[in-house]
């Protein structure tokens, strides 16, 4: 199981992680995980386009350099990027050094200072071993898209009961997510978007 929105104890146990973002407007943040995947990149960034949303996705560094055309196309197209290990390392498993080595491989080639470490599992060392040169960010709400019992409507349901200003909302620009974030996408951006939010991507800075 998991909470659809991150518990404050949570939030206050890892203080080092931005976990919302502080705005006075009706902004909502949309970011995606796991990419980019050829065949579903596009299609999220189709459905981005056509709503005039920016997203910021957190690219695997072995996906960049697999596929660098989508990743320009992410870039070009006004998004933000941040970085997400360089084979979805697993913080809570991984050998401290062994892990940091997998968060600056995967920094390389997406070159900015946002990461979410995978599954949002880190420990407070390899944290305060990577806080220096990296702004951490986890999330207010998950979409659940990963989950393969959900449907589309459960996982627009789960963003919009919760939404509001300043929130950080996880989907994923996987093959395994595809059938749900597809789904689900095009109904949070129009269902939000009459509630006044607009989308934008997460500052550098």
């Amino acid at each position: 199981m998991y909470p659809v929105r991150t518990p404050s104890i949570i939030r206050t146990l890892a203080p080092y992680a931005v976990w919302s973002m502080k705005v006075h407007e009706k902004i909502a943040y949309l970011t995606f995980d796991d990419g980019p995947t050829p065949g579903i990149t596009e299609r999220a960034l189709d459905i981005l386009g056509e709503h005039g949303a920016r997203a910021t996705f957190f690219c695997l560094g072995k996906n960049v350099q697999a596929h660098p055309h989508l990743f320009r196309r992410i870039v070009d197209e006004g998004h933000h990027v941040g970085h997400h290990s360089w084979s979805h390392a697993d913080g809570w498993k991984q050998d401290h050094f062994a892990y940091i080595r997998e968060v600056l491989r995967g920094a390389y080639p997406v070159g900015t200072n946002l990461y979410r470490p995978p599954y949002g599992r880190i420990t407070p060392r390899q944290a305060q071993s990577i806080c220096h040169r990296y702004k951490l960010i986890m999330w207010d709400i998950i979409s659940g898209d990963f989950d393969i019992h959900l449907t589309p409507e459960t996982c627009t349901s789960n963003v919009m009961r919760h939404i509001r200003p300043g929130s950080i909302i996880v989907f994923h620009d996987s093959i395994k997510a595809a059938p749900r974030m597809l789904g689900s996408l095009p109904e949070v951006l129009q269902q939000a978007q009459k509630k006044g939010f607009r989308f934008e991507p997460i500052p550098y800075t």
